[in-house]
């Protein structure tokens, strides 16, 4: 479990450092100007950091799915070489499709209005800027949409069904409360990322006001990178230790 949420705390950190010092010179200097190949770059570590969190969210899941639904061979399914496998995978499937994307966008035309009503360089309003034909792109982004967002959720939601299925099974009201209390954190952190991502990405947007939009785009790129480590700490009991012996130092 800890070897999983460093990967997400490192990808939680390269996307606040790639999202968030441009939205505070947005909010100090109402405008900022970046190159188009420093926009391009911006959207290709979004992608590939928001990709890799679905990855990394559902590989959690099936870890908890494991360690409650078939305890026993835990240890034995979930070793140490077959987390880093996952993890490569993880990185490596989030690299190759943000690539193909990106591939798609430079071989579009820009010649028309260069400023973007965003605070990042985020796929739909890069597309308005283009004068070449971008229905096919959009086609592409709704298939991506499904792998690598909807698949993983489904997979997700099948994990918690077993997992809720498992614990009603559970005879004592405690073991139950304890087997719950190792999920609750990962659940809640789900629903937040997915919930937004869903809305943003999968559905379509044309209903969509650009201020809604954004407030979405706020909460999976500076939110809920940001409530991700309180979150996991608040209940774990490791770090409810060490902060208490933290305290009796002080």
């Amino acid at each position: 479990m800890y070897f999983f949420l460093t990967q997400l705390s490192i990808s939680d950190i390269l996307l606040i450092s790639n999202i968030v010092p441009n939205l505070l010179v947005v909010i100090l200097y109402h405008t900022n100007t970046i190159s188009f190949t420093g926009c391009l770059f911006q959207f290709y570590l979004f992608g590939l950091l928001e990709i890799l969190e679905c990855l990394l969210l559902t590989v959690m899941s099936y870890d908890r799915y494991l360690a409650i639904c078939n305890p026993l061979h835990y240890n034995v399914i979930m070793s140490g070489w077959f987390c880093v496998k996952l993890i490569i995978m993880s990185w490596l499937l989030s690299f190759v499709v943000v690539i193909i994307q990106l591939s798609q966008i430079c071989q579009l035309h820009f010649c028309g209005p260069n400023i973007i009503d965003h605070f990042f360089c985020d796929f739909d309003p890069l597309l308005k800027l283009s004068c070449s034909n971008t229905s096919m792109l959009h086609k592409w982004i709704l298939i991506k949409g499904f792998l690598v967002v909807i698949g993983p959720f489904i997979i997700i939601v099948v994990s918690y069904v077993y997992i809720a299925i498992t614990i009603l099974k559970i005879p004592s009201n405690t073991g139950r409360q304890k087997a719950f209390s190792t999920c609750s954190s990962h659940l809640t952190v789900v629903s937040l990322f997915y919930g937004t991502i869903i809305i943003v990405y999968v559905f379509p947007t044309r209903g969509q006001s650009l201020i809604m939009s954004k407030v979405l785009s706020l909460i999976y790129t500076v939110v809920t990178p940001l409530l991700n480590p309180i979150i996991y700490t608040l209940r774990n009991k490791d770090f409810k230790k060490a902060f208490r012996k933290f305290k009796c130092i002080v």
